[in-house]
């Protein structure tokens, strides 16, 4: 198959990426007002693994079924708590689900391609990571200063200092990132200037 990278005049595929808390799901909501149609990979990853699916089974046997509520579904917050204060168990969660998770993606862009899509964003923490370049034509990367990161997250998700930070120290650092990226959006400022970055960048790849 033709690496979709290779295919820019067809469709342009953005891949926006960027640790916890640095504003990937902000962007992608400019970017949708603009006209894009944004694919969350997050939800791609709770997609594979619905209830007795193949990949639902493969988590429920790595992790108990102590992660299974009365309805069947994965309960997200004991496999954080399980996969986020360990990083092998972490790693070992991303191999049972990414496979499937990647393979929703693909097909999902190759969907909107067929429809004519313009322009389509998939985004995606662990892009990089999990060896998902060969999907998009452009990265995106969002980065925030740390300290930036903990004011968001405590204030919007309730989450503790300690819990982000050991989120953070389980990601490839953003000076890493910088390498794969094409371009690099510091989100360290109001909304209004997100927007105007984000909208800049959109017309130089869209033309719009």
């Amino acid at each position: 198959m033709q690496p979709l990278r290779d295919i820019i005049q067809v469709m342009l595929v953005i891949g926006v990426t960027g640790n916890i808390g640095s504003g990937k799901s902000t962007v992608c909501g400019i970017l949708t007002k603009l006209g894009a149609v944004v694919i969350d990979a997050d939800k791609l990853g709770h997609e594979a693994y619905r209830p007795h699916s193949q990949t639902w089974q493969e988590t429920v046997t790595a992790f108990g079924e102590g992660i299974v509520k009365s309805d069947y579904e994965i309960d997200r917050e004991k496999l954080g708590r399980i996969v986020f204060s360990n990083p092998d168990a972490l790693a070992q969660l991303n191999r049972i689900v990414h496979p499937e998770a990647y393979r929703l993606a693909q097909k999902r862009v190759e969907i909107y391609r067929h429809q004519g899509v313009k322009a389509v964003v998939i985004e995606a923490t662990l892009l990089i990571e999990a060896g998902w370049i060969n999907l998009v034509n452009k990265i995106w990367l969002v980065v925030a200063p740390e300290s930036i990161v903990v004011r968001r997250l405590t204030q919007d998700k309730g989450m503790t200092e300690p819990q982000i930070l050991a989120r953070l120290r389980l990601q490839m650092q953003a000076e890493e990132k910088i390498k794969y990226a094409d371009e690099v959006i510091y989100n360290d400022g109001s909304l209004a200037q997100l927007e105007s970055k984000v909208t800049r960048l959109w017309r130089k790849y869209s033309g719009n």
